[in-house]
């Protein structure tokens, strides 16, 4: 399988990142024509260090992107279940989908960094009852999306209950914006997609094992009478490019990664190298690339990317 790829830029900002830096580079994006702007959803550096100036909100993040950029698409990869409930998180996404003009996609996940919970005293259920309130939070989010408006939604769940929400406000989007579930699971994760997803993500995976994901959530939508093909299928991966070896290794040391590595297991190398890497993963089947940028600084390696790899990608 062969197809185009489309390239979307994802960071990490809780590594240590403000507000200005995420604008630089979501701008930068938008200006060399990437389709999408994703940022994680944590409250703690993942990786040894300070993680000064400290983490910022997503959805407050995406909310002022909405205002300074135009074109470019806006979403999480992916929101934490654990951090939000689903009522205030309905109102905040549908917000920012009106703010942006129609430009959001939301990313929802179970949550899985158990020290950020503690951190800043957040439960963290065991995995079993984290997908029983994803499974739920799905449920209710769709359903006050999709309500008429001047009816009413109300639901009965193990975890949550609504009673008589006017589901206001509705986001620009309709019936709501596009539902983003990924992972690596093989049971649950696949039947969440298929029942709710229009786009399935499969997370810093060697192509075997996205190719092998992919396959599983295709099966489930067959299961469920669902067309696989409703659904966009993606992937997200590390990248380091240019054209150097001395400015590849620059690039890789500012990230804290070794080179060598970055070649095995992610997208690394020049233009040429890093397009055939992601030309391996279309052909397991997937029509989106997020590609992880760690340095917010670098809003070259982003225009590099955009002026040399994306062409390759997109004939």
């Amino acid at each position: 399988m062969t197809a185009n790829v489309e390239l979307r830029i994802f960071i990490e900002p809780q590594e240590g990142a403000s507000y200005d830096q995420q604008l630089s580079v979501a701008q930068a994006a938008e200006s060399h024509g990437f389709a999408a702007f994703f940022r994680s959803d944590h409250l703690l550096r993942i990786k040894p260090g300070s993680g000064l100036p400290g983490p910022t909100d997503s959805w407050v993040t995406l909310g002022a992107l909405a205002r300074e950029t135009s074109r470019i698409r806006l979403g999480t990869m992916v929101t934490s279940a654990t951090f939000r409930l689903p009522g205030p998180l309905a109102v905040a996404v549908a917000q920012v989908d009106a703010m942006s003009g129609g430009r959001v996609e939301f990313g929802l996940g179970t949550g899985w960094f158990e020290p950020e919970h503690t951190a800043y005293g957040v439960p963290f259920p065991v995995l079993g009852e984290r997908f029983d309130r994803l499974e739920e939070q799905l449920s209710i989010l769709t359903g006050l999306w999709s309500t008429p408006i001047e009816e009413h939604f109300s639901f009965d769940g193990s975890h949550y209950q609504l009673s008589d929400s006017p589901a206001l406000p509705k986001p620009l989007q309709r019936p709501h914006p596009p539902i983003v579930i990924g992972g690596l699971g093989t049971r649950r994760t696949p039947a969440l997609a298929a029942r709710f997803a229009q786009e399935f993500n499969v997370p810093f995976a060697p192509v075997e094992v996205t190719a092998a994901r992919i396959e599983s959530v295709r099966a489930a939508c067959e299961a469920a009478g669902r067309d696989p093909d409703e659904l966009a299928y993606s992937h997200a991966i590390t990248v380091c490019c240019a054209h150097e070896q001395s400015e590849l290794e620059r690039r890789a040391s500012r990230i804290g990664r070794d080179l060598d590595d970055l070649r095995s297991s992610a997208a690394a190398g020049t233009p040429q190298e890093v397009a055939a890497r992601l030309r391996e993963y279309a052909r397991a089947g997937v029509s989106r690339s997020y590609l992880q940028i760690i340095d917010l600084d670098d809003l070259d390696h982003v225009a590099l990317i955009a002026a040399e790899v994306m062409p390759q990608v997109a004939e």
